[in-house]
């Protein structure tokens, strides 16, 4: 917390962004029930192999990031607050393009409210939503499952997304800010060494939320549904404990210690012979990329105007998506020739690439302009 700033007006500050990032929650928490359940439900129940049960994972993240830009673009161009109902309505038909409204629409409606100078704060919230939404939901969905199978869990993501849609039409919108806007391909070329970045990073992420059941059953343990419980506190930990980091240290710096933690958390469940050393591995995961997604999501949108920040956060989070979408096929299929270990073995050489190039890009001092700007606006 910046020294001009009193706890009660950052607790009132964390209030407000709370206030709009909850609807966030409740999009990511219709996607955490199914989570622990579906991999299952399709490799064990119907009987498919392990590349269709990371495809029916994945298949949302290319909805979403088909849908991307389309959110950013709306977001910049209406008011968010509407972005985030129809990503609420839209997402119980299509869960993956629901992701991408009501995340982006979340983001930038937060920024309308508290002012852009909190671009980071609102990021960071956005995340404490998302896994904490996620956290909540994979025990959740398995104990809903468990009690009334597959077809109690739609109807509990139906009715959590009926009933935060009625919470927010009565809200008031964030006023959209005026000024030109920048095309696809020039926001594209602004962001995308720091969305290559994020999609390393989030390798690691991708193969835990989508393996890590067909790991736990491959070693006959049980307890998966907590481990990835472990993996979400330990990111919303990260982030409620830390939330000046970014602030104070600068975004790279921030990214390299990330991107080391994430990699040793990978390294151990790979050579996890205990479930404890599975879960200890999870938490330095969590806790690794927690803060990946906030530390170059500020450099990303900086880089462009106000009224295109919107495109700016859409574009950056596309390679996210893209990155989530392929990990769940691919891991799949690779894990039909070298077994489930293996893959958290691939992660680590993909995560240890985005730490290089976090590395080169620190030394080179390329956004060190804006890394300057961002430590003294906010």
């Amino acid at each position: 917390m910046p020294a001009s700033e009193s706890a009660p007006s950052a607790l009132r500050l964390n209030l407000r962004i709370f206030s709009v990032v909850m609807f966030n929650f409740a999009n990511y928490l219709t996607i955490g029930l199914p989570l622990a359940v579906l991999p299952g439900y399709v490799h064990e129940h119907l009987g498919l192999s392990a590349f269709w049960a990371g495809l029916v994972i994945s298949l949302q993240y290319f909805t979403t990031l088909l849908s991307r830009l389309q959110s950013g673009r709306i977001a910049d161009e209406k008011r968010p607050k509407k972005v985030v109902v129809m990503g609420l309505c839209v997402g119980r038909l299509i869960l993956g393009e629901g992701q991408s409204f009501a995340g982006t629409g979340a983001t930038l409606w937060g920024v309308g409210v508290v002012g852009s100078r909190h671009i980071g704060r609102v990021i960071s919230w956005n995340g404490v939503a998302t896994y904490g939404a996620m956290a909540i939901g994979a025990p959740l969905g398995v104990w809903i499952n468990h009690i009334g199978g597959l077809k109690l869990v739609s109807y509990t993501v139906i009715a959590v997304a009926v009933l935060f849609v009625l919470l927010a039409l009565p809200r008031e919108a964030a006023k959209v800010t005026p000024g030109k806007k920048l095309p696809f391909r020039e926001v594209l070329g602004k962001v995308w060494v720091y969305g290559i970045v994020l999609a390393l990073a989030s390798v690691g992420f991708g193969v835990i939320a989508t393996f890590i059941t067909l790991f736990y059953a491959d070693r006959h343990w049980e307890g998966a549904a907590l481990t990835l419980t472990i993996f979400s506190c330990a990111f919303v930990g990260v982030r409620l404990l830390f939330p000046n980091s970014i602030n104070r240290f600068g975004g790279l710096r921030v990214a390299i210690v990330c991107f080391t933690v994430e990699i040793t958390g990978l390294l151990l469940i790979w050579g996890a012979a205990l479930p404890l050393m599975a879960e200890l591995g999870a938490f330095l995961a969590g806790v690794g990329f927690s803060l990946v997604f906030p530390s170059l999501g500020v450099l990303a949108v900086k880089v462009v105007a106000p009224q295109n920040q919107g495109s700016a956060l859409a574009t950056y989070t596309l390679f996210l998506d893209l990155s989530l979408g392929l990990v769940g096929p691919l891991a799949g299929v690779m894990m039909g020739y070298t077994g489930v270990g293996a893959i958290y073995l691939a992660a680590v050489v993909l995560v240890s690439v985005g730490l290089l190039m976090t590395l080169r890009l620190s030394r080179r001092g390329v956004t060190l302009a804006q890394e300057e700007n961002l430590t003294s606006g906010q």
